[in-house]
């Protein structure tokens, strides 16, 4: 798969969106009445989207035929923390449940940042959004004669289970419960980081720290800890976020986790069974510190991956063309519901104190873009999905039987 790289240089260095909130106060109105809605690029941009990119009409593919309606939406409500509808570009929000810390609040944050970035151009629409870790359109509740036609819910995890639709996750624009900066000054962060210890210096284990209570995969990798019987090449840390706010979050930043090898030979992840995942990652880290060079390389490779590849250029073209397409499918006309309430940057980021308030700030979108969004590209072919899936499977074996030799010597040497 190719990529097209992309500058990493922050995208909105001009200042034409100015956010004063003393201003707003005084003149006593949370929103102004007129945002530019003329979007006039200082140049045009024959530039192709990462490939990437095409999985969008993946995403939406379940709804080509019957198009989304106003019932699948009114549907889907049970499902979703909230509804969002562009208007005019203007966006109105209507809330359903309380989601967990303040997710909600950063992902229409950056939908608000891109209508900043390209003014005018992204179309009315009407959409549910669930802002939950699990996933939660199952796929085989909707199939069969007698199903009715799944509610389209945007969401920030997919699988092949599901029909959730992918949408960047609220850690773009930070995530101030604990303290994850938004993604360009993150990057910049971690590029520092990962320079403080050279590669043949980092720790020989696989690494991993957070909250295991969340989910039962957790939990599960948790055996695999360093024990007084058995050291599987894991170290694995529970991480008490009451703890760490508390501690400000001196041991907890990003940035300094850079001194454990990468666990990715095989292009940007290495492939660990859910079901046996201590003899997985062993083997793993094995391969790893036996295979120095080339799993730098592979570390390099995901290193530039996210540098070139996961810019925040890339993640507004994709909310853009996602957003553009969905809108499409749509059949009728979107209208603001009764009880939503219009936000906007000034409503958002001007009541925030805080962490929360200087992480809005400082992913603001300052001026529109000098360009237009990359071009889409086509699907894929069905065979070119089924292939990519075919190599993936390929590779999990070969992992898996590598692994099955080295387990089998193992056990031939300790007899």
């Amino acid at each position: 798969m190719s990529f097209t790289s992309r500058s990493t240089k922050k995208h909105h260095e001009r200042v034409e969106f100015p956010l004063n909130c003393s201003v707003a106060a005084l003149q006593g109105k949370k929103c102004p009445n007129k945002y530019p809605s003329v979007f006039e690029p200082d140049e045009s941009s024959t530039e192709t989207c990462p490939n990437y990119f095409r999985w969008i009409h993946q995403d939406l593919q379940q709804w080509k035929t019957s198009g989304i309606t106003e019932d699948m939406i009114e549907r889907g409500k049970a499902s979703a923390h909230f509804r969002l509808v562009i208007v005019g570009g203007n966006v109105y929000v209507e809330k359903y449940t309380r989601p967990y810390q303040t997710r909600d609040v950063f992902t229409k944050w950056g939908i608000l940042q891109l209508l900043r970035l390209y003014p005018g151009k992204v179309p009315d629409l009407d959409l549910l959004f669930y802002s939950g870790d699990e996933t939660k359109i199952m796929r085989s509740d909707y199939q069969g004669p007698n199903s009715t036609l799944a509610p389209p819910l945007f969401h920030y995890c997919g699988s092949e289970e599901t029909l959730d639709i992918v949408f960047p996750d609220w850690t773009f624009w930070g995530w101030a419960e604990v303290n994850i900066m938004p993604w360009e000054d993150m990057l910049r962060a971690i590029k520092k980081g990962r320079k403080r210890t050279k590669w043949e210096q980092r720790e020989p284990y696989a690494f991993w720290k957070g909250n295991p209570h969340v989910a039962k995969n957790r939990l599960d990798l948790m055996k695999c800890n360093l024990s007084d019987q058995y050291d599987w090449n894991v170290r694995l840390y529970y991480k008490n976020w009451s703890k760490v706010v508390d501690e400000g979050f001196n041991n907890s930043k990003l940035e300094d986790q850079c001194t454990y090898r990468s666990m990715v030979p095989m292009q940007h992840y290495w492939p660990i069974r859910s079901q046996d995942k201590c003899r997985d990652l062993k083997f793993a880290v094995e391969w790893g510190n036996n295979h120095t060079q080339q799993a730098q390389d592979i570390g390099k490779a995901g290193s530039k991956f996210i540098e070139e590849i996961l810019t925040m250029r890339n993640v507004y073209d994709y909310m853009f063309h996602l957003l553009n397409e969905y809108s499409k499918l749509l059949k009728y006309k979107p209208t603001v519901p009764s009880k939503a309430r219009r936000i906007c940057v000034e409503s958002t980021a001007c009541k925030q104190k805080g962490v929360w308030k200087e992480f809005l700030f400082q992913s603001l979108v300052k001026s529109p873009s000098n360009k237009p969004p990359c071009e889409l590209p086509p699907p894929y072919e069905p065979q070119a999905i089924q292939a990519s899936m075919d190599k993936i499977d390929n590779i999990d074996k070969q992992v898996e039987n590598w692994g099955n030799v080295y387990w089998n010597k193992l056990n031939d040497t300790n007899q």
